[in-house]
């Protein structure tokens, strides 16, 4: 029997929904999914769930836990040793700042690119407030790959950050957004991440009868 219940939306849109449901399997944490609709009507069962009004909510022996960054925290406590973070001091500090930084910033990345798992594009215009964002997401992708020497963000297995990262990687991709060779073969390796994959084909089954993504960007 799953020991805990993760509230998400929909598996072709919601960034953060995927965020905390690979949260989860990096942790080896067995959960039963709850798809919370992104409609109207279902807004008020969602303030319910959530206070916050986002998903990803994970319920857990007592404990609700509905912000990314804060289920990251809980999972790495109960599970120190799933490698959520990068045992290293200095390597985890640095973890968890390019993970606060994709949680509270690159709002104009968010608007001009939305996450869609189902859409690819062979040529699309990104508005030029954008762009300061995605040169600071392959900068921050540049400096980890380097230093930690890939593939994933800090090193051979992934991380949290890698996590937190990879909706980004599905947005560059479906929009043809131009990037690096090293960016483009992170894209790749998140792409390729056995999670992701099962996501991805989760995603492809779901119905269009999504409504409003007003509480999704």
């Amino acid at each position: 029997m799953p020991q805990a219940t993760l509230t998400i939306s929909s598996k072709t849109y919601s960034a953060w929904s995927l965020r905390g449901w690979l949260l989860c399997r990096l942790a080896g944490l067995d959960i039963t999914e709850q798809r919370v609709e992104q409609d109207a009507n279902d807004r008020a069962e969602l303030l319910l769930l959530s206070p916050s009004v986002l998903v990803p909510r994970l319920t857990h022996e007592g404990a609700s836990v509905w912000d990314t960054l804060a289920i990251a925290e809980y999972l790495h406590e109960l599970y120190p040793d799933a490698g959520l973070l990068p045992a290293d001091r200095v390597a985890r500090a640095h973890c968890r700042s390019i993970c606060g930084e994709i949680h509270s910033g690159f709002t104009n990345l968010r608007s001009a690119l939305p996450m869609n798992l189902k859409v690819k594009h062979e040529r699309f215009p990104v508005f030029s407030g954008a762009r300061p964002d995605i040169e600071r997401i392959e900068a921050i992708w540049q400096e980890c790959l380097a230093q930690y020497g890939g593939p994933f963000l800090f090193g051979k297995a992934p991380t949290v950050a890698d996590a937190m990262y990879a909706p980004v990687t599905t947005r560059f991709v479906s929009y043809a957004v131009a990037l690096s060779p090293q960016s483009t073969a992170y894209c790749q390796t998140i792409a390729g991440w056995a999670p992701m994959v099962e996501w991805r084909q989760a995603a492809m089954a779901e119905a269009e009868d999504i409504e409003d993504l007003d509480v999704e960007f």
